[in-house]
């Protein structure tokens, strides 16, 4: 899952920041409404929480762009400005959710997880390639039943390739799925990762293969 995170509060961006990613969660993170617009236009978040008040603008602003350039995008608005008339606002604008300021950060996750549950978070719950499958919604992914344990990275790879299976998934879309914006990434990481994913698929029974294409990117596909 990637969370593009839109907060001009340092300490608060750095808290969410870490609660999300110990969850294995990526988080991209903008502190402006030009940064939030052109970082929500690349189309690569999973859920968006939005702070109302930004150096340049109020949040809210932003919901009507994302809404169109993204409309299935989840968007949780967290704000000080958390009075009736606010939050009404908020949720009349178009957010899925609106969490005042202060919050507990175990209340925050449980509503990350309960707007991405609702069906309209994404378009497929259930993504299925031979006897390999993922929950799109709850980020897990099984073989005939069985739930694979993987490392947060791997997870992300095999979700970028189970959403467009059959497919070449570039090297660069790949990227985009599994590191943040403020990532460091070496030439080899990549193929590192999905070296690792395949070794893991193989010894888990996997009725699937991760087919490199050379100088473009990798394709999974279900074993002849």
């Amino acid at each position: 899952m990637r969370i593009l995170l839109i907060e001009d509060e340092a300490g608060m961006a750095t808290a969410l920041r870490t609660v999300l990613e110990r969850e294995g969660i990526v988080v991209d993170h903008v502190a402006n409404a030009a940064d939030a617009r052109e970082a929500a236009r690349s189309g690569t978040a999973d859920l968006i929480l939005l702070d109302r008040t930004l150096p340049d603008g109020d949040g809210l602003a932003l919901i009507p762009g994302i809404r169109r350039d993204s409309p299935g995008v989840p968007i949780i608005v967290i704000s000080a400005r958390g009075d009736v008339t606010d939050r009404v606002s908020g949720l009349d604008t178009g957010a899925d959710d609106y969490l005042p300021k202060p919050f507990a950060m175990e209340e925050m996750l449980a509503r990350v997880r309960a707007v991405r549950r609702r069906p309209a978070s994404v378009s497929v719950q259930l993504v299925q390639l031979g006897n390999l499958a993922y929950d799109l919604a709850n980020d897990e992914a099984t073989v005939d039943g069985d739930r694979l344990n993987l490392p947060r990275r791997e997870l992300l790879v095999l979700a970028a390739l189970m959403r467009r299976r059959g497919r070449t998934v570039p090297r660069n879309a790949l990227e985009d799925a599994v590191y943040g914006f403020d990532d460091e990434i070496q030439s080899n990481t990549l193929d590192s990762h999905v070296s690792r994913l395949r070794k893991r698929l193989s010894e888990a029974g996997g009725a699937v293969e991760i087919h490199a294409i050379r100088g473009v990117g990798y394709l999974l596909r279900q074993t002849p």
